[in-house]
Order: structure tokens, then C-alpha cells, then sequence
């Protein structure tokens, strides 16, 4: 059974929280990508219940169900995160995510080090200030996206508009359509696998409202708020070589960059296929962190 919870937080704002599994098992929180939102799939459910793990998702803030925090930052997740935690009954925690989340898991990491026991970042960009080649080998949308997040949120959202109406009520071939020079092979072929659907009901429920994914954008283009050094909780990095939504290299530079990280630089993997094939690998190697 999964529980929905509008969380009041701290400073007057409301965050849509999703969580599932045993009450007493080790906390996992869970940073969607960008788009998305707290919808929790079913494969990712399992993979956690069956390990005795409470799996708690959100949607950041301005995506639905979740106010807008209008010029957060990246570290600015951090507080929010304490807050499910808190209202979990949680006093440390693991935390991971994907693309856009893996960003915010590693502020929950640098911000909370005395809270969090070990973070996974799974194709995560790096910081956009000081690297000229950020947008290399990213796929055409993407470019444009991110060179309109430079200019600003009056020219982004007539973009990102466009963009969601062709992920809304798509089904996989219309999400390839609308995503055709971001997809890879090997990524085609798990959007249409069953696990696509929990991706597509992820990438769907995420463009509902459009400030979440605008402002993730905005954030990622600035000041993270917080160092890479300033990590100090294990990490885990994995990142796949045909990803075209977060290219190779922005992994490559992370597990240069991440003190005593470990990085898992995977061949022939994309942006979603190492999500789905490499899932139970990846919370196998945080729950090592968990106390017995």
C-alpha cells in the first residue's frame, strides 16, 4: 500500500510525498528526474519492499502537488528532505536519483552529512558553471532547453509547453516521437518494454504542472549551493556510455570530482535502460550502509 501525504513544511509550503513498505525498515528517498514527480513504480517498489526498505518519493517543488520555491537552488532540496525525514520519524536515511535527481540526492548528501548514510546518483549532470562542454554530445532538445534556461524562464516555458503536450496522455510510441533525438536504441527498447510504462507515468505526472521542471533547470544552470568536496557520506555513481539526455562524460567528470566516490561507467547502457537492467545493484550497494 502506498500513502500520500501532503507534508506542510517549515516555511508555509506544501510537498506531494509518496511513501510505500515497511514502516520499520531503513529509509530510502528518492529524487525524480527531470520532468517528474512522486509517482512510484512498480519495479522500484518491489526491488525495495523485498529488501525490507520504506521507499519515500516526492515531487520537488513546483511540480504538482508540490509549491513552488521560485529561485531555489539545488542544496535547497536538502531542507525539504530533513522534513520528510523528520515527518517519517527518520534519524538518518539513504537518498538517491536520477538525471535531474541525481544532483538534488548529492545536496541532500553534502547538506545533511549526519543524516545521510549513502547516496546514489544514476546519470546525473554535472554543474553547468565552469564546464564550456557541458551541452556536448547532449541531444538537440536538450540543447535548446538548456540555452533558453540560460536566457531565462520568459523564454523557457514556451518551450517546455511545447513539450508537454506531446508527453501527455502519450503512450511509448508517442513519448519516442516526442523524445525521438534524445533516445538511443537501447533506451527505445525499454520505454516499450513493461517498465516503460512506470517511466512514462513518471515522465507524465511530472509535466502537469510546469515550475518543477523549469526551475530544476533554471537551478542546474546556476550556483548549486553547495561544493562537490563538501561531500563526505559514501557515494555511488553510475552513469551508462549512450546516454543522450546526460552524456558519458558529465559521469566521467563526476567520478573525478566526488571525493572517494565509487563510479560504475557503464558500456552500452542509456539514460533509461541502466535505471531499469542495474536498479537492485545499485540499492544492494547503499544498504550496505544501512546499520545492523
Amino acid at each position: 500500500m502506498t500513502e500520500r501525504i501532503a507534508l506542510d513544511l517549515p516555511d508555509g509550503r506544501i510537498l506531494d510525498v509518496q511513501v510505500s513498505g515497511p514502516a520499520d525498515g531503513a529509509l530510502l528517498i528518492w529524487h525524480h528526474g527531470t520532468p517528474g514527480c512522486s509517482y512510484q513504480g512498480l519495479e522500484k517498489q518491489r526491488a525495495l519492499h523485498s529488501r525490507g526498505v520504506r521507499y519515500a518519493s516526492y515531487s520537488r517543488a513546483g511540480a504538482a502537488g508540490s509549491t513552488r520555491n521560485p529561485g531555489r537552488s539545488v542544496a535547497d532540496v536538502a531542507a525539504d528532505m530533513a522534513a520528510v525525514a523528520d515527518h517519517l520519524g527518520a534519524e538518518t536515511f539513504l537518498t538517491g536519483g536520477q538525471s535531474g535527481g541525481g544532483p538534488h540526492a548529492l545536496a541532500t548528501g553534502a547538506v545533511l552529512p549526519d543524516r545521510v548514510l549513502a547516496v546514489l546518483a544514476v546519470c546525473a549532470v554535472k554543474p553547468y558553471a565552469g564546464q564550456p562542454d557541458f551541452l556536448d554530445s547532449m541531444g538537440a532538445d536538450n540543447i535548446e532547453e538548456f540555452g533558453l534556461a540560460l536566457q531565462g524562464e520568459e523564454e523557457l516555458l514556451p518551450f517546455l509547453q511545447k513539450e508537454r503536450a506531446g508527453i501527455l496522455e502519450a503512450d511509448a510510441e508517442g513519448v519516442i516521437r516526442t523524445l525521438d533525438n534524445l533516445l538511443p536504441d537501447v533506451d527505445r527498447a525499454t520505454l516499450t518494454s513493461e517498465l516503460g510504462e512506470d517511466i512514462i507515468r513518471n515522465l507524465q505526472g511530472g509535466v502537469e504542472e510546469l515550475y518543477g521542471w523549469m526551475d530544476d533547470d533554471l537551478a542546474f544552470t546556476r550556483d548549486w549551493g553547495f561544493a562537490l568536496d563538501d561531500i563526505t557520506v559514501p557515494t555511488y555513481l553510475w552513469q551508462g556510455s549512450e546516454d543522450l539526455m546526460v552524456p558519458f562524460h558529465h559521469g566521467e567528470w563526476l567520478a573525478e570530482h566526488i571525493p572517494g566516490v565509487v563510479a560504475h561507467l557503464e558500456p552500452g547502457e542509456g539514460h533509461l535502460s541502466i535505471q531499469v537492467r542495474m536498479f537492485e545493484r545499485m540499492v544492494d550497494e547503499v544498504l550496505a550502509h544501512v546499520p545492523r
